[in-house]
C-alpha cells in the first residue's frame, strides 16, 4: 500500500514538471540546517533512507498507480517521465546524491547534502524527492540531540569520576520505542541516539542497525522492573517483590534495574532496600540500579543518593567524589538535555559522582523535536537552462532567516577542521588548503558507500 516510490511526495510536487523554465535540463538541490537549538549537527540517518525508501525500482505497475491516483486527487502527473524511468533506466533513479560521511559533526549554516540529475530529462527529479530526502531531518536532530547530551555528561564524568570514558557509553538509555508514532521513528530514532551511546531498550533499533548499518549488535541493556512487576505483588508484600529480583537477577558482578516509587520511596530506599535487604544486596555481588519514576528529578534524586549513601555508604574517590557502594540509580522520569544538566549540578554540588547515576530519556529524546527544532530545509539552489547553469535561490524581506543558498555547491574542510559551503563552477575542484568535505553516496540506483556503525560513532566522537 505505501511502498510506491513515485506516491511517496506532496501532492504539490506532481505539477512542479510544467512550472519550470522551457529548456530546463538540470537540477541541483542542497539540505541544510538553518541554525536551531544546537550550533552543530551530527549527519546521519540517510543510508536507511537510501536502503529502503530508493532501494526498489520503479516499475510500470507504480506508474499506473501513480497515474490513477493523482488523476482522482486533481493533480497533472508527469506519466511520460516516469515511463522514462522504467523504460531507460530500469526504473532506477537518474540522480546524484553526495553528502558528508555519516557521523560528521558539522556547524549549522553548512549544506550536508546535495542531489542533481544526471538525466537532463529528469531534471525535475531532484525536487520531486524532496519529501521523501527531508526527513534525514529527523534522525539527525536526534542525532544531535544525543551527541549534546553526550557533552553535558562527559564534562560532569571528567570532573568527578576517575573512569569518565569507560562510563560514557552507557549513561544515556533510550526509553522511547512506546513514545514514538511508528516502528520505523522507533528504528531510525533509536538508531541515531546509537551513534552516541550504547544503552537501548529499543530493539527496532538493534534491528535498524543489523539491516542498515552493518551492526550485529548495536545496543546493550539489563533486567529492570516495570511498576506491574512490583505492585502485582501488593503493597503489604512491597519487600518480596524486591527480594524476588534479587533472586532472579542478583549475581555476582550482575546488573539490574528496580523501579521503587510504587507507593513511598523514600521508604522503599531506606526501610526495605536500606535494612531489610540491605544484607542480600551485598551478598549478592550485584549492583542494584535504583529506579525513582515520579516528583521532581533534581529534588528526587539527590535525595535518592542521600539515602542510599546512608544505608550502603560510598568511597570518595580519587576526585573528591563519593561513589556509592552496591547500588546506582537510574533516572527516567521527566528526562531531557535541560534536566539532565541540572540534575548532574546538583548531585556534583552535593559531593556525588556523576558515575553514580544514568538517563533514561523517551519522548525527549525521540519526539520532543520536530524539522524546526534545527530549521532543516532542502532547497534548488541551481538550474541549467538553455545550456547553462543559473543560480537559483530565494530571499524573502519578510523573513531573512529563510534566504536560501545560491549554485552548484560544495561543502569544503581545512585542516584546522574549519568548514564552509561555497558555489563552485561544474566539475571545479576545491582550492589548495581546502578539501571536498562530500563523498558521492548515491548514483543512478547504485549505493556507493555503505558506512558501518563503527565508522560513524568514530566520526561523531571525533567531532
Amino acid at each position: 500500500m505505501f511502498d510506491n516510490l513515485i506516491l511517496d511526495t506532496d501532492s504539490y510536487k506532481a505539477s512542479h514538471w510544467l512550472q519550470y523554465p522551457p529548456g530546463t535540463t538540470g537540477a541541483f538541490s542542497y539540505v541544510e540546517s538553518r541554525g536551531g537549538r544546537y550550533d552543530r549537527t551530527v549527519f546521519f540517518g540517510l543510508q536507511a533512507i537510501l536502503k529502503t525508501a530508493l532501494a526498489a525500482p520503479v516499475t510500470h505497475a507504480m506508474v499506473d498507480e501513480a497515474a490513477q491516483l493523482l488523476a482522482a486527487h486533481g493533480e497533472p502527473f508527469n506519466e511520460a517521465g516516469w515511463r522514462r524511468i522504467v523504460d531507460v533506466h530500469g526504473g532506477r533513479l537518474p540522480v546524484r546524491i553526495r553528502a558528508v560521511p555519516e557521523g560528521t559533526v558539522v556547524p549549522v549554516h553548512q549544506a550536508l547534502m546535495t542531489i542533481e540529475n544526471t538525466d537532463p530529462e529528469c531534471f525535475w527529479l531532484p525536487s520531486y524527492l524532496e519529501t521523501l530526502l527531508l526527513r534525514v531531518w529527523y534522525p539527525v536532530t536526534v542525532a544531535t540531540t544525543s551527541w549534546g547530551v553526550k557533552q553535558t555528561i562527559r564534562a560532569a564524568l571528567e570532573k568527578t569520576s576517575d573512569d569518565p570514558e569507560g562510563q560514557l557509553p552507557f549513561k544515556l538509555h533510550d526509553f522511547g520505542a512506546r513514545g514514538v508514532s511508528s516502528k520505523a521513528s522507533a528504528a531510525i530514532g533509536g538508531l541515531a541516539h546509537l551513534v552516541n551511546f550504547l544503552g537501548s531498550d529499543t530493539l527496532a533499533a538493534v534491528q535498524a542497525g543489523r539491516a542498515w548499518y552493518n551492526e550485529p549488535m548495536a545496543a546493550f541493556s539489563i533486567p529492570a522492573a516495570e511498576h506491574s512487576t512490583i505492585t502485582s505483588w501488593g503493597r503489604e508484600r512491597e519487600a518480596d517483590a524486591y527480594r524476588n529480583m534479587l533472586r532472579q537477577f542478583g549475581k555476582p558482578g550482575a546488573l539490574f534495574s528496580v523501579v521503587s516509587d510504587s507507593y513511598d520511596l523514600f521508604d522503599a530506599i531506606s526501610r526495605i532496600w536500606g535494612r531489610e535487604l540491605r544484607d542480600e544486596v551485598i551478598a549478592s555481588g550485584a549492583t542494584v540500579v535504583i529506579r525513582p519514576d515520579s516528583g521532581d528529578p533534581v529534588a528526587i534524586v539527590a535525595e535518592t543518593l542521600r539515602r542510599l549513601d546512608e544505608a550502603f555508604g560510598s568511597t570518595v574517590n580519587a576526585k573528591g567524589y563519593k561513589l556509592l557502594n552496591h547500588v546506582r540509580v537510574i533516572q527516567g522520569d521527566g528526562v531531557n538535555p535541560v534536566s539532565i544538566a541540572a540534575i548532574l549540578e546538583r548531585v556534583i554540588a552535593d559531593g556525588f559522582s556523576a558515575e553514580n547515576l544514568a538517563f533514561g530519556m523517551g519522548g525527549g529524546l525521540l519526539q520532543q523535536l520536530d524539522r524546526d527544532t534545527q530549521r532543516f530545509a532542502l532547497k534548488c539552489s541551481a538550474a541549467k537552462v538553455d545550456g547553462a547553469w543559473i543560480d537559483v535561490s530565494k530571499n524573502p524581506v519578510t523573513d531573512p532567516g529563510k534566504r536560501s543558498k545560491a549554485g552548484r555547491l560544495m561543502l569544503q574542510r581545512n585542516a584546522a577542521g574549519d568548514y564552509r559551503t561555497v558555489a563552485v563552477g561544474e566539475d571545479e575542484a576545491a582550492p589548495e588548503g581546502w578539501e571536498d568535505a562530500m563523498v558521492t553516496v548515491w548514483e543512478d540506483g547504485a549505493l556507493l558507500v555503505d558506512h558501518t556503525l563503527a565508522q560513524v560513532r568514530a566520526r561523531s566522537e571525533q567531532g
